[in-house]
């Protein structure tokens, strides 16, 4: 039998993994939807008002599921009849809930993902320096800057600046969920029987055009889409970040 087209694909990832980069040149390709995440506990008040849908809806039982679902198919398809989904492992849950809701009696994760979506491919994002990835979650949530514009313009900040402070603490603990998301994500694979494009974020940043390529091709597009596409953020890693990351290691012995 012929296998069906893909019609939407899940960029599965981590907290500082390049999702945010990869979301912007896929939007920007016109062919790939526009991912975002649509499930993230914390950004449902923002989806639900820009969508114009009561706060609170998937509360109201299957028909705010179906309407709330509906929504994001839209919104993350963008006109391009391709689905894009960024979702972390921590907000997997919350999407089954509200498609099992709409898509009852299916006996795993993929099935669901298939039936509210169409046919379905995962990509995986990981990055191999993850104390790297600890340290920028740290300074992030700290500085209150999460993107910014390759000429410096902020994108996102979340609370005013303040300049960040080493914190081993805070460090060890991003570090050590960090490991556990990942071991979630590889698990999840396993139990799916999902054998999910695999994108590091360190090639992602080195080559973000390539990486595009790549997940196009994965989905079934034109990988040609991806040439002239330019980055919408830029690393925010200097020299503190490698200050931070020496001394954790001395600190620690890793």
């Amino acid at each position: 039998m012929k296998a069906q087209p893909v019609r939407a694909y899940v960029l599965c990832g981590t907290p500082r993994s390049g999702s945010t980069l990869l979301c912007g040149l896929l939007r920007a390709s016109g062919v790939a939807g526009a991912p975002d995440s649509f499930f993230r506990t914390q950004s449902r008040d923002e989806w639900t008002d820009e969508w114009r849908l009561p706060r609170g809806i998937l509360d109201k039982g299957v028909e705010g599921a179906r309407r709330f679902l509906e929504a994001a198919r839209v919104e993350g398809t963008a006109g391009t009849g391709v689905f894009g989904l960024r979702l972390m492992s921590e907000n997997l849950a919350d999407a089954m809930t509200c498609i099992a809701a709409v898509h009852p009696g299916l006996d795993s994760d993929r099935a669901r993902f298939d039936a509210a979506f169409g046919p379905t491919a995962y990509v995986y994002l990981s990055r191999d320096d993850m104390l790297a990835q600890a340290i920028s979650r740290v300074r992030a949530e700290q500085s209150g800057l999460w993107h910014a514009a390759p000429d410096g313009t902020e994108i996102e900040r979340t609370r005013p600046p303040r300049a960040p402070r080493y914190d081993r603490a805070a460090i060890a603990t991003r570090l050590t969920e960090l490991a556990r998301h990942d071991r979630d994500w590889q698990d999840w694979f396993t139990a799916e029987g999902i054998t999910p494009l695999r994108l590091r974020y360190e090639a992602i940043a080195e080559d973000p055009r390539a990486a595009v390529a790549a997940i196009l091709t994965h989905i079934g597009q034109d990988p040609a889409h991806a040439a002239g596409l330019n980055p919408g953020t830029r690393r925010l890693a200097d020299q503190t970040s490698a200050d931070w990351a020496a001394r954790f290691r001395a600190e620690t012995g890793g």
